[in-house]
């Protein structure tokens, strides 16, 4: 590496660093705190519990605070070069924008790659200590929640033999809503049980009111109505509400197995499958704010530290903006789920290009 590359990766790296202390302060004050502060007056949580807590939600707050950084130190320290003249003595010495970038760039990508590897094995599981601390520890059971949209699996030697999938479980009555069973032989759907409803009953999972469907390669054979039906490989009450059903728990693995089983049980997996393309746009977001930072950072005369602040916080709120309008379209299915995710990145990425473009010449 060049003295002049780590010269450009020292002026980037200080205000990178103070804007991941400061924005992942941000979060945690209006948000984390204050939900604190209501777990302790409701349910009288411990110190030791609030503290816990805390630690636990930082992971999933710098996930989203990395890319403001990146845009606020590559910002800043193009905005230092060019406001003591440096970019302009290092541009005449024959450096191009790009090149006198390219240190910038590769680092920010450099963040990217270990934020989609933080994202996939740090934060899912601090998500689930979270909740479990939550439901465990602070709010100790008392009011259970309704739980939705939950998949279960009856495996054996390796192989799946049949898919729950349940809209609503709740706890208190211990019933299950809307429930589709699917009976898999050789990999292959070849039963389908549909009930409106199913009571925990003496050690199994009573159906009422169902209708049961025999698939064939040709398509529905068999069709029989019951009033009542035991089912007994279904997971028992407590091991449904402490399964794993949200998507922030799941690693991108379970995310794709849970969506590809949804698919196939004729749900909805819209959820599943934007949360998999977000686990990787949202850490590459680092490298694409990097792209329209630096550019965006380059002033022809000295002016107040402050302006880059500014111009970086207006950056970051139109792209959180169009990107919940986004994910907004891809949840309501105007959008497929890879473009509503991706297209707040794109659009950033193209418009950075154009700017690097611009303050290459």
């Amino acid at each position: 590496m060049r003295i002049l590359d780590k010269y450009i990766l020292k002026e980037f790296l200080g205000p990178f660093l103070f804007g991941v202390a400061a924005f992942t302060a941000i979060f945690l004050g209006s948000d984390t705190l204050l939900s604190i502060a209501g777990f302790i007056t409701k349910y009288g949580a411990s110190s030791l519990s609030a503290i816990k807590i805390f630690i636990l939600a930082i992971p999933r707050i710098i996930v989203y605070t990395f890319p403001m950084a990146v845009l606020l130190g590559a910002l800043m320290c193009m905005s230092s070069l060019s406001g003591a003249s440096e970019l302009i003595v290092m541009r005449n010495s024959g450096q191009s924008f790009l090149r006198l970038a390219m240190p910038i760039f590769i680092f920010s990508a450099i963040i990217s790659i270990c934020a989609i590897a933080f994202n996939e094995f740090v934060v899912p599981w601090t998500n689930r200590e979270y909740q479990y601390i939550l439901d465990v520890e602070i709010k100790k059971n008392l009011n259970p929640d309704i739980v939705d949209n939950i998949v279960m699996k009856d495996i054996q030697d390796g192989n799946l033999l049949h898919l729950i999938y349940a809209k609503k479980y709740n706890p208190e009555t211990k019933e299950l809503k809307d429930i589709t069973i699917q009976e898999f032989k050789d990999g292959k759907p070849v039963k389908i049980e549909m009930s409106p409803k199913a009571v925990w009953k003496e050690g199994v999972w009573d159906f009422k009111q169902g209708v049961a469907y025999d698939i064939t390669p040709d398509g529905v054979e068999h069709k029989l109505s019951f009033d009542s039906q035991a089912v007994p490989f279904i997971q028992k009450p407590d091991e449904i509400k402490n399964s794993n059903n949200n998507v922030g728990e799941m690693s991108i693995s379970e995310l794709k197995k849970t969506a590809d089983l949804l698919k196939s049980a004729n749900q909805d997996p819209t959820s599943f499958y934007m949360e998999i393309h977000k686990r990787f746009s949202l850490p590459i977001a680092s490298l694409v704010f990097a792209i329209i930072g630096a550019p965006l950072g380059i002033r022809k005369q000295r002016s107040s530290s402050s302006i880059g602040f500014g111009i970086s916080v207006i950056v970051i709120f139109i792209y959180y903006a169009v990107m919940t309008f986004m994910e907004a379209m891809g949840e309501g299915h105007i959008l497929p789920p890879f473009a509503a995710v991706w297209l707040p990145d794109i659009l950033t990425f193209l418009i950075g290009c154009y700017l690097v473009r611009r303050a290459n010449i």
